[in-house]
């Protein structure tokens, strides 16, 4: 059993950890680098502190630090986020999909998979619109807003009268419920034992994509699921019905 002053360091190095990885997450999808005041603020650690963080993780390649004295995420952060997409496995099945949709709809195309209470961007591919809107790879987004987070709520068996109307078209359409300006139409994706593995989204301006336009993509967004999902080892039947529907398996 340890004794208070072990108990006592074990803390301490818990609340470092914990310094260090908000650090890591003061890091937004467009910023190229972070100034030691702007690390401080977004971090809410003092600059004497976020300095001496920053120079442990630029030790171990995590931060590189440039001539002028800002920060940038360093080659073992973009290690890591290449780990977290290869442990999917899916990419060389994943992406030819995307650019396939992408290419039909002239829309951007995303793969989301869950983890914990978000939803995070593991694949995307983009319209070749002028006006789109951007998200990253890797960027988290919540699972109760949007229809790729609605759609792997649904299918992970989440209760209500949305979830049942959602599990019965086998798609849904979102129009502003994340960002007011965005619309998206989105399908769910199985891997092998009808293991649900995340949602394919059609998405762009709602400018451009009314909901009528997002329903004329739903034979075609669920046929390229159905395809993917068996490519991926699972199974995604699809019924023929005025418009498919998706028959699911808990």
């Amino acid at each position: 059993m340890k004794n208070k002053k072990d108990q006592e360091k074990d803390g301490d190095n818990v609340i470092a950890v914990s310094r260090a990885i908000g650090l890591l997450e003061s890091f937004l999808p467009d910023d190229e680098y972070l100034s030691l005041l702007e690390l401080s603020k977004r971090s809410g650690l003092h600059k004497s502190t976020v300095l001496r963080i920053a120079r442990t993780l630029a030790y171990h390649r995590y931060l590189v630090q440039r001539e002028d004295g800002a920060w940038r995420l360093g080659p073992a952060a973009g290690w890591l986020g290449a780990r977290y997409r290869s442990s999917f496995d899916v990419s060389a099945a994943v992406e030819p999909v995307l650019q396939e949709l992408s290419a039909l709809s002239s829309e951007s195309s995303t793969f989301f998979v869950q983890e914990g209470d978000a939803r995070i961007c593991l694949y995307r591919i983009e319209g070749p619109q002028a006006i789109r809107f951007h998200i990253s790879v890797g960027q988290v987004l919540p699972l109760e807003k949007g229809s790729p987070g609605k759609v792997i709520l649904a299918f992970s068996g989440a209760a209500g009268s949305q979830f049942d109307t959602i599990r019965r078209n086998g798609y849904y359409i979102s129009v502003g419920e994340r960002d007011k300006d965005v619309s998206s139409i989105s399908a769910p994706v199985y891997g092998v034992n009808w293991k649900l593995l995340g949602a394919i989204s059609i998405s762009g301006p709602s400018s451009r994509l009314s909901r009528p336009i997002l329903k004329g993509y739903a034979d075609t967004l669920i046929n390229k699921a159905n395809s993917l999902s068996l490519a991926l080892g699972g199974k995604h039947k699809g019924m023929p019905t005025q418009a498919m529907r998706t028959t699911w398996h808990p």
